[in-house]
């Protein structure tokens, strides 16, 4: 599921009593009572000092409904909604830690979508969350990001309505041509680039996590541990994702005194998944699936980085670098990644 940051509101402050009044006399006269002040002069409750530069704004929680279906809209407020009930079930296309995916269609219209349904039957503040989210996406639209149509919150579980890919995802994918590559990482950057300047880091890029369709388009999906930054919430420091693509700061604490940088984070995931895929198999010299002991310290203890073997272009290896800086500082940004070499010779390539 997807995790907000929260701010708690300062504490309201003591009760402070009158120090000099005394406590009343047990067993004192009904006279003594009546003349006893009901207030004490001095009691206040001193107001929370608040930063505002410091406070996040909270995020509005969608509207209220009795209905079991809440829009996840597409840009469009013309658009037609898709009824639950319209949905038939085809086959299940995947499933992890956070639920499981179906291919679906849709009666009425014949088209195909993709519904995740997201594990659990959550407790009402969770679903609240979730629902509050995924509607935080909803505005999401872009290319080569998937595109979310409909949520639906039926009897506590929380179905997601995707865009469907045909092909699928990029896991175990060999690319050995750069000029593919290059075209393939454009418009992953392209995706990453349009969600870091809404302030959406994705937490968990990889291989299985992009999909690609019979139109070769390549798109970023599951926002399943994707986390809304805002410049006053608190870096990320969840350890939600998946460990084989982390950055060495996000595992070990220790590195980058202790700060972590979601967005870089994301461009180290970016630099293990483009390199695998040229590679035809994982870049540390561990499983991605064996011991995590292992894959934590051949990551986060290794003197270098993965790198691209000598027989790749100077480009490609210099992309490579760029992405994989154990330095979180050092790496690149998406938009400027854009920029680079590698990306732009692939794309004068294909045109």
């Amino acid at each position: 599921m997807l995790f907000l940051n929260s701010v708690n509101s300062p504490s309201s402050g003591e009760v402070r009593p009158n120090q000099h009044s005394q406590p009343p006399a047990v067993g004192g006269s009904s006279s003594a009572n009546r003349n006893r002040p009901r207030r004490l002069a001095e009691l206040t409750v001193p107001l929370p000092q608040r930063t505002v530069s410091l406070l996040a704004v909270p995020l509005p929680l969608p509207p209220a409904s009795n209905a079991a279906r809440s829009t996840c809209s597409n840009g469009n407020a013309n658009s037609k909604q898709v009824n639950l009930s319209e949905i038939d079930r085809v086959n299940r296309i995947g499933s992890g830690a956070g639920g499981t995916v179906y291919k679906v269609i849709h009666r009425p219209s014949s088209r195909l979508y993709a519904l995740k349904v997201i594990y659990g039957n959550h407790e009402e503040t969770v679903r609240r969350q979730i629902r509050r989210e995924i509607e935080i996406l909803r505005d999401v639209n872009h290319p080569n990001v998937v595109k979310c149509h409909e949520m639906y919150d039926r009897n506590g579980e929380i179905q997601v309505l995707l865009e469907f890919m045909d092909v699928g995802s990029l896991e175990g994918t060999h690319i050995s041509h750069e000029s593919n590559l290059s075209d393939l990482a454009r418009q992953i950057l392209n995706g990453l680039n349009y969600l870091h300047r809404r302030h959406i880091v994705h937490r968990d890029i990889k291989p299985s996590n992009l999909l690609i369709n019979s139109k070769r388009k390549v798109k970023i999906a599951d926002f399943g541990v994707s986390r809304i930054l805002d410049q006053t919430m608190h870096p990320c420091n969840s350890s939600v994702g998946t460990v084989a693509y982390m950055s060495p700061e996000r595992i070990n604490t220790d590195l980058n005194q202790g700060q972590y940088d979601g967005y870089a984070g994301d461009i180290w995931s970016l630099g293990v998944s483009i390199l695998e895929f040229y590679l035809g198999r994982f870049p540390f010299a561990v499983g991605r699936q064996g011991d995590w002991a292992s894959l934590m310290c051949a990551i986060c203890m290794s003197s270098q980085p993965p790198e691209a073997p000598p027989t790749a272009s100077y480009e490609f290896r210099h992309f490579i670098s760029c992405c994989l800086q154990k330095d979180p500082t050092r790496r690149l940004t998406a938009a400027q990644l854009l920029q680079h070499p590698f990306i732009i010779r692939g794309q004068n390539q294909v045109a």
